[in-house]
């Protein structure tokens, strides 16, 4: 079975959207605001499209416009993973 942790996500969110030089993502980012790690709506729209092609799980839009911290968006990944097999 296929995982996404918050790992992945860093990786993803370095390639299809770059580093803030000022943000640590290999520190506690869990339950901060994108927002406050430089991530914009379009940033997070790249990265959530990479993630569906890459994991081939489809994210609802509805939600994905909800989600704020990477804890919301790696939990979401993972409830589509499960619910994909």
């Amino acid at each position: 079975m296929t995982t996404f942790e918050i790992k992945d996500l860093v990786q993803l969110l370095r390639e299809c959207a770059g580093e803030d030089e000022e943000v640590d993502l290999d520190g506690d980012i869990l339950d901060l605001q994108f927002t406050d790690l430089g991530y914009d709506s379009l940033a997070l729209f790249n990265t959530v499209s990479r993630i569906e092609r890459d994991y081939s799980v489809e994210l609802p839009d509805d939600v994905v416009a909800e989600i704020r911290t990477p804890r919301q968006l790696v939990d979401l990944v993972s409830t589509g993973l499960t619910e994909r097999v």
